[in-house]
């Protein structure tokens, strides 16, 4: 007998998972709210981390090769050769070699550190350089140091350890200099200096060891006195090999018993190559200075303003997310300052200066000027002609190498301009142009053909001697053209005469033919807001300072005011913007269209807001996608010595310093170092490079000497306009730094380093590099620099941004800040205004104000900027980079999610509906649990 079926009793729904599946639902949909309004915009941050290229692709393999051969060419081109003795070099012949030092092994100098760090890991040492030319250094010798020397301290980022670390001559056994003696009669010294971002070089090693209180970084040790002694009373041979990227004292070279002394800079990853080949003659050492070595540093009038100097009455706070990383400091601390007291003489142009008006001995004071080095061979130098035509002067000059051996020399044009004292200041004489030969046969001859403008030798005119407001101005009188073999030794001249003053002004002979606009005056601020006496060549004595400046003193109330209150923001009335129209343009459509071309203006329209104030308020390492134009991510990586990407590790070949490739004075060269490190950098799926340097070696004590080619405006100009030039040529933007004046890192970033200049001097010196890299090397994009110009901060100077940069110059791409991600040196808001249009830092669109957003002037300002980004990577490769639109994907993806969210929620009310039909169509009976609550109810309660 079957038993009766039993009939299921309809329940209610269960009200707490009603509950929970509305908290799933608002949860997803705050989410996506979240997603889609801050992640989707920011997605293509997202490439920062996905961009994985094969290093061991033979792509990459060919592209790093490349650039490791033209690292050892541009050592072997940049080796100077300052003294040899009696013809020591080349070693002919010799092959057995002892290499004294206790750096040569384990400390030494390839590079910096910071941006223009790299991977040192494989880089030739200089034992293998030595060995990779024939040489055999002696081993028993080398393993002595690998025992016994000390590690230089890794500082990380940034930062270097500036102990020095020479054995003290106890550690040498008296065994191990007989073996060495007894091996070879000739002795290489290696002496290193290093230097890297954050950090000047000390001016007293009293807080670091190796050294004693009272002698700088640049000079020798005690122990490195006492190994020098040593070696020269032992070996027959003596050659000092300098591997440092700052100019040292040097005094100690001019001792009979130093057979030769080889300059070699930092060498990148097989620049050692290069040291063994000089050594062994296969190669003639051909560089030549790009600094002035004094015999004492402390005679450059820069040496008394440069470092540390605080205001003791007014302080800042950094609120940088990262605060206190790096070099940066955290919390309350004072604003800090430097002073340009020293004007325009800078380097030679001091020492040149002042000896010609028998201020200074040059003989005592100056060991080897600028633009000196020796060869092995010897050159006739003729100044043929000097004509001009116009606008342009046209120097020609042969050259000859009347010695045994093959070799290249530089033919160095200078300029000595007339003077008046009292009048417009003026070096005694100023490089104007050179040029380098050929590898030139014993006996062969090359005719060299040097030019440049009038305007180049031009002076400006900033406290209005001869035009009020300010201009460049040519004084009439005569002008000494002189081919030099460096600053201070003329071979030949020849003398134009001008019967007129020529000032570059509306009210005189117009703009300067290079510039759009005439040039005035801009930085009165910075020229007169300090008080500040500059050195003169009017009254030397009563201007030059002999001691250092007091390290703290009062800011004034105006400089205390501009610095805490800065003027608010001009958002007077004009015409909005377009956004978000369909045009159908994307970068291809105006690649290589005019700047100004109405087309540009159609498709800028194309673009939104949004996407406007995260290409602007985002460029940490990229700049991000704009996907209503078709623009794709692109990624940013340092460069200056070499591909470095901070962010995700990947480097490249370690080049040369900055420096070294200035040694070289070779144009073509750099040019061809630029086009190598643009295909590295495309081989690794990198779009733009943060570099090359611009900046000068105000001081032999700046931490990134390395990094800049020199202490002169042209050489460094021009040798950063070509490698520029070749980088350009390569498809790569890049962005040519740091604009303007930051010559020194303490406090680079510190609140922004109140820098006092006068506008002559930043002319003349400090933007003239900058300048020619604009007009001559077709830039597309600069990076300006943590230090303030005066009170105002470089990047949100609307004076040098967008008046001189652009209006005078012609400057058509992007400017980008310097990383912000740890010191808060500028606001986005302003800085927009003032003419820099992206931010390298992060999620800088969320700080953006109504002064930006809710004004017409601001959303301009945002649309300028845009046009300025996408300008640069329209004129690039980088338009065409095929990468995944991270947008797009996050956001198929997160709709995807809400659909499924939404469908499951739908399905999930759809049967709780028809469930509670028919829990209501069986009359609501109650379900398990309110049953038994109810029948428990219903028990009689029992008595005792």
């Amino acid at each position: 007998m079957k038993g009766k079926a039993s009939t299921r009793v309809p329940r209610r729904p269960n009200r707490p998972v009603l509950v929970l599946a509305y908290a799933i639902v608002a949860l997803v949909a705050v989410l996506s709210i979240a997603v889609y309004t801050v992640l989707v915009p920011h997605a293509s941050l997202l490439s920062l981390v996905t961009n994985k290229v094969d290093s061991t692709s033979q792509t990459v393999k060919k592209a790093s090769q490349a650039t490791a051969d033209i690292t050892e060419e541009v050592e072997s081109e940049g080796i100077i050769l300052l003294d040899n003795k009696n013809n020591a070099l080349p070693l002919n012949g010799v092959t057995a070699v002892n290499v004294f030092g206790s750096t040569a092994g384990n400390n030494f100098s390839y590079g910096g550190t910071g941006s223009g760090a790299g991977n040192e890991k494989n880089n030739v040492s200089i034992y293998q350089g030595l060995e990779n030319a024939g040489l055999k250094p002696n081993s028993e010798l080398k393993k002595f140091y690998d025992d016994n020397a000390l590690d230089a301290k890794n500082m990380g980022l940034v930062g270097t350890d500036w102990n020095l670390y020479e054995l003290p001559q106890s550690e040498y056994n008296q065994q191990i200099i007989d073996e060495a003696r007894d091996y070879s009669d000739t002795a290489l010294v290696v002496l290193t200096r290093k230097g890297g971002e954050g950090f000047d070089l000390p001016l007293d090693m009293a807080e670091y060891s190796g050294s004693e209180a009272g002698r700088s970084y640049l000079e020798l040790t005690p122990n490195e006195e006492d190994l020098l002694n040593m070696v020269k009373s032992n070996f027959g041979t003596v050659v000092v090999v300098l591997n440092s990227p700052n100019a040292m004292e040097l005094g100690f070279v001019d001792d009979p018993a130093i057979d030769a002394a080889l300059w070699v800079g930092v060498t990148g990853a097989t620049g050692t190559n290069a040291i063994g080949n000089v050594l062994t003659g296969k190669v003639n050492p051909s560089g030549k200075t790009v600094d002035t070595f004094p015999y004492e540093v402390e005679s450059a009038p820069s040496y008394y303003n440069f470092g540390e100097y605080n205001y003791s009455n007014v302080n800042y706070t950094n609120t940088a997310l990262f605060a206190g990383t790096g070099d940066a400091l955290s919390g309350k601390d004072p604003y800090h300052y430097v002073e340009y007291a020293e004007g325009i003489y800078v380097g030679y142009r001091y020492y040149e200066t002042a000896a010609a008006d028998g201020f200074i001995d040059y003989d005592s004071v100056v060991q080897y000027p600028f633009g000196y080095g020796l060869s092995y061979t010897t050159f006739d130098e003729n100044l043929d002609s000097v004509k001009t035509s116009g606008k342009t002067i046209t120097a020609t000059v042969t050259v000859k190498n009347t010695g045994k051996v093959a070799g290249k020399q530089v033919a160095e044009i200078y300029v000595g301009a007339p003077y008046t004292p009292g009048g417009i200041e003026k070096s005694s004489v100023e490089l104007a142009g050179f040029a380098k030969t050929d590898n030139l046969a014993p006996g062969e001859s090359q005719t060299l053909t040097i030019k440049f403008g009038w305007e180049d030798i031009a002076s400006y005119d900033y406290t209005g001697v001869k035009a009020k407001g300010g201009a460049y101005v040519l004084d009439a009188g005569d002008y000494h053209i002189n081919l030099q073999t460096d600053s201070h030794t003329v071979v030949g001249s020849k003398t134009l005469t001008l019967d007129h003053d020529i000032i570059y002004n509306d009210d005189g002979e117009g703009a300067r033919p290079s510039d759009d606009v005439a040039a005035t005056n801009q930085f009165d601020d910075v020229s007169f807001g300090d008080d500040l006496t500059y050195v003169s060549r009017a009254n030397w004595k009563g201007t030059m300072p002999t001691e250092r400046a007091a390290s703290t003193k009062k800011a004034t109330a105006k400089q205390i005011s501009a610095l805490t209150n800065p003027e608010p923001l001009d958002n007077s009335e004009t015409k909005d913007i377009t956004t978000g129209a369909h045009n159908g343009l994307t970068l291809a459509d105006v690649k290589g269209l005019d700047y100004d071309d109405p087309k540009w203006s159609d498709l800028l329209d194309q673009v939104t807001l949004s996407e406007m104030k995260v290409l602007v308020g985002n460029a940490g390492w990229l700049t991000a996608s704009v996907n209503s134009v078709g623009k794709p991510a692109n990624l940013d990586s340092d460069g200056p010595n070499g591909l470095n990407n901070i962010l995700s590790g990947v480097q490249g070949t370690q080049l040369t310093g900055q420096s070294v490739l200035g040694y070289t004075w070779n144009t073509e060269l750099a040019e061809r170092v630029g086009k190598l490190l643009a295909n590295e950098a495309k081989a690794y799926g990198v779009d733009g490079l943060y570099a090359p340097g611009a900046n000068l070696h105000r001081s032999p004590f700046g931490g990134r000497n390395y990094e800049y080619v020199s202490e002169d405006g042209l050489l460094t100009g021009k040798i950063v306009a070509a490698e520029v030039r070749g980088i350009r040529s390569s498809g790569v933007y890049c962005y040519t730094k740091h604009f303007a004046l930051n010559d020194q890192e303490t406090h680079r970033g510190d609140g922004g380093l109140v820098t006092w200049a006068n506008e002559q001097a930043m002319r003349e010196l400090y933007l003239r590099p900058f300048e020619i890299t604009v007009k001559e090397g077709k830039a597309t994009g600069l990076m300006s620099s943590y230090n303030r110009l005066g009170t105002t901060p470089a990047a949100e100077s609307s004076a040098l941004l967008t008046t001189v940069l652009r209006d005078e110059w012609g400057f058509r791409g992007a400017v980008i800040t310097d990383c912000t991600i740890a010191t808060s040196t500028s606001d986005v808001n302003r800085s927009l205004r003032a003419g820099n249009d992206i931010n390298l830092n992060f999620v800088q669109d969320m700080f953006m104000t109504k002064d930006t957003t809710g004004t017409a002037a601001g959303r301009q300002a945002l649309r300028r900027a845009t046009h300025n980004v996408l300008y640069m990577v329209a004129n690039s490769d980088g338009a065409s980079r095929m990468r995944t639109n991270w947008n797009g994907t996050v956001t198929t993806v997160f709709v995807i999610i809400d659909v499924l969210v939404a469908g499951l929620f739908a399905l999930y009310l759809w049967r709780r509906r028809k469930a509670t039909l028919r829990w209501r169509a069986a009359g609501r009976p109650k379900g398990w649990l309110a049953t038994k609550l109810s029948h428990k109810k219903k028990q009689p309660t029992q008595l005792a």
